[in-house]
């Protein structure tokens, strides 16, 4: 098949880099567009990022060719989408939260489809924000995000944020068993790469917890009940469960964030410790159904062993993209508890973004 041409936003940054290299070699999309701070703009992409590309993987040669282009310069981009070099972008802008909203619109009244992994748009009502395996059904919001715009060709769709991603498939598959969560305790452990590049000081974290960062318990306990809610009348309409407390630790680890989670049903409550094993090891959803080609095979890998999951062990499973899950056992406040890890630039960043466009392509919104 002919590649979709793609193009990245804020493609010099951590999140950035990670879409570049994570669509090496992608059988559906080619990166043929870059864009980046008025600092980067002008330069070949190799030059942008020379001394600052912090991957193992490195990018394909013609990305190293690429000029990169202003990225508040929408006019560039909508010539590009013109001549066929970006049928669409992923915003990975690292700008201020009113500035990425204004800017990610104006792409979407250009005609160009934006693929966001910025939080700018998450509360924004007619906006889904997806995780593939649990509400790809958000995405049909789309045609009446377009109406309500006057936009034809464009529109937003985001992810939501790296440090839920461990917990809600898991708590997603249970609730589709039956077995709703009703409250839900989290404490966070969340690697370094998740503040960026420099990010956070040497002095601050080397031999350190930071019990604080900013904003994180806010998305930690709104996003999922915008996930987990209802299309309604043109807007998502949030969920009412489950309740969530978050606590959330940067600690000194580079990538791989874990989650520490207590968690109490409602009335219908789980058989056994085995029966909750089974549904997860068991869980299928639709990027699997479709075979897409960033989705795990398995979307909740579980680990028996009393010591797992641990990040640099288990954070790169299945393509980065999968949950691994350990420790489940009864709780003594609530009904179970359990640990879970998820690799917070693949799965929770530019991996998740790049597997909603895959479902985004499959819906045909993306051509």
């Amino acid at each position: 098949m002919t590649k979709i041409p793609v193009g990245v936003l804020g493609a010099t940054g951590m999140v950035g880099q990670n879409y570049i290299a994570l669509l090496n070699d992608h059988p559906w999309f080619e990166v043929r567009y870059a864009a980046a701070s008025p600092r980067s703009a002008g330069k070949k992409y190799r030059d942008a990022v020379a001394g600052r590309w912090q991957l193992a993987k490195a990018y394909a040669p013609h990305v190293g060719e690429i000029t990169v282009e202003d990225a508040n310069d929408v006019g560039r981009a909508a010539a590009a989408f013109k001549r066929g070099d970006c049928s669409f972008v992923f915003s990975a802008l690292e700008m201020g939260r009113d500035a990425v909203k204004a800017l990610e619109e104006a792409y979407a009244a250009a005609g160009i489809p934006v693929i966001s992994n910025a939080s700018a748009h998450r509360w924004t009502p007619d906006v889904p924000v997806l995780i593939a395996e649990v509400n790809p059904h958000h995405a049909d919001i789309i045609p009446m995000q377009r109406k309500a715009r006057g936009w034809d060709r464009g529109f937003i769709a985001v992810k939501p944020n790296c440090s839920i991603q461990g917990y809600m498939a898991p708590l997603y598959a249970l609730a589709k068993a039956g077995y709703q969560a009703e409250r839900l305790i989290v404490s966070t452990l969340q690697a370094v790469s998740g503040a960026g590049y420099p990010g956070v000081a040497s002095m601050d974290i080397i031999d350190n917890v930071v019990p604080y960062i900013g904003g994180e318990e806010e998305k930690s306990e709104k996003e999922p009940l915008k996930i987990f809610g209802a299309v309604e009348n043109g807007l998502i309409q949030n969920a009412a469960l489950p309740k969530i407390s978050a606590h959330c630790n940067r600690v000194p680890v580079t990538d791989g964030h874990t989650a520490c989670i207590s968690l109490e049903f409602g009335a219908r409550k789980p058989g056994s410790i085995e029966e909750i094993k089974k549904i997860w090891t068991g869980f299928k959803a639709l990027p699997q159904e479709l075979d897409l080609p960033t989705a795990p095979v398995q979307a909740i890998i579980y680990r028996e062993e009393n010591d797992r999951p641990q990040p640099r062990k288990d954070r790169d499973a299945d393509k980065a993209m999968a949950v691994v899950i350990g420790r489940l056992r009864p709780c003594n406040v609530f009904d179970i508890r359990f640990t879970a890890l998820s690799h917070n630039t693949v799965r929770g960043a530019a991996g998740g973004g790049i597997l909603n466009a895959e479902l985004l392509r499959h819906k045909g919104y993306l051509q």
